[in-house]
């Protein structure tokens, strides 16, 4: 089957387009024909091998995993012994194992079925980031109808779910973005919207019971400046392209320091592959109230391109490989 694979780490241009041997999956397991993947923040870091911190999981030379992709929506092309919801032929969506290919594997537990009313490229866009978005919200957040809700980075792959997603739940929502993303960003639900090259929200008058923060670009000092005496701040990512630790200092010994420190909740984010969690997604996009956005497309030949384009941080929603 042909794959995209790399041998080490380093551009994007490591990536190559081969022939591999087809996966074996386990008893509890699916194997998924690819009809599209999509790019996310361990997919670059898995091809440049920074910030240096993810080596550990990844490998510390080289990396251990040939074949990059953890997204992807396709159809069921053989199951397990002891798989019992899925079968041949089903159109599904959700986390797998090395997608940048025509056959990849997954756990059944990870997959759901395909929304029929939307494509294979949209549902590809939609696990890690859709499933991001919503336990971002709803568990960390704790969402709640009526809320001012603010979404930073709400134009890229995270943020034009949050904003959604937001809304499905009642809440008052403001993005903030790009001017080339401003109206993407309305069209999608949010009641206001900021261009953050023309208004510092840190520095505004207004507070906000929630704040999603996809880009880190401010400290948290200056993001608890925006947010309610009560309310929470939700650090997510961001900042993956910088050299050594990324934004894991920031989650994981920054924020929970200063929680210590002030009335307000900070709560990072930690996504987790759940069914239960992709049904949900599953019936807010068959309901209309959630959309997945793709910016871009590249076939499996140009996977390159993809990576490249997905560093530059440009693309409004999600960049997406097809098969």
């Amino acid at each position: 089957m042909k794959a995209v694979v790399q041998s080490e780490y380093g551009s994007a241009e490591v990536l190559e387009l081969t022939d591999i041997d087809r996966p074996v999956i386990k008893d509890d397991e699916v194997l998924v024909r690819v009809r599209a993947a999509a790019v996310n923040p361990p997919d670059w870091a898995g091809v440049h091998g920074m910030p240096y911190v993810v080596r550990l999981a990844f490998g510390l030379r080289r990396p251990k995993q040939a074949v990059r992709g953890t997204d992807a929506a396709g159809t069921v092309a053989a199951v397990g012994e002891s798989v019992t919801r899925l079968r041949v032929g089903d159109e599904v969506f959700g986390a797998g194992r090395g997608t940048f290919a025509e056959l990849a594997v997954a756990a059944e537990e990870h997959l759901a079925p395909k929304p029929a009313n939307i494509t294979f490229e949209q549902a590809a866009a939609v696990p890690m980031a859709g499933l991001t978005a919503l336990q971002a919200l709803r568990d960390s957040g704790r969402i709640q109808p009526g809320q001012k809700v603010l979404i930073v980075g709400a134009g890229g792959g995270i943020g034009t779910f949050a904003v959604q997603i937001a809304k499905s739940f009642g809440a008052h929502v403001t993005g903030v973005c790009s001017a080339a993303k401003l109206d993407l960003v309305r069209s999608l639900g949010a009641d206001h919207v900021i261009d953050y090259a023309q208004e510092d929200f840190t520095e505004g008058e207004e507070r906000y019971d929630l704040i999603l923060d996809n880009v880190l670009q401010h400290s948290l000092s200056r993001l608890l400046r925006a947010l309610s005496r009560s309310g929470t701040l939700v650090p997510n990512g961001g900042q993956f392209y910088k050299r050594w630790f990324g934004s894991t200092g920031v989650l994981l010994i920054k924020a929970p320091l200063l929680s210590l420190l002030v009335p307000q909740r900070i709560r990072a984010c930690t996504e987790r592959p759940q069914q239960k969690d992709l049904l949900v997604l599953k019936g807010l996009m068959e309901s209309g109230k959630l959309t997945p956005i793709v910016g871009r497309t590249y076939p499996l030949s140009r996977t390159q391109e993809a990576v490249s384009s997905f560093g530059e941080g440009h693309a409004q929603g999600k960049v997406v490989i097809t098969v």
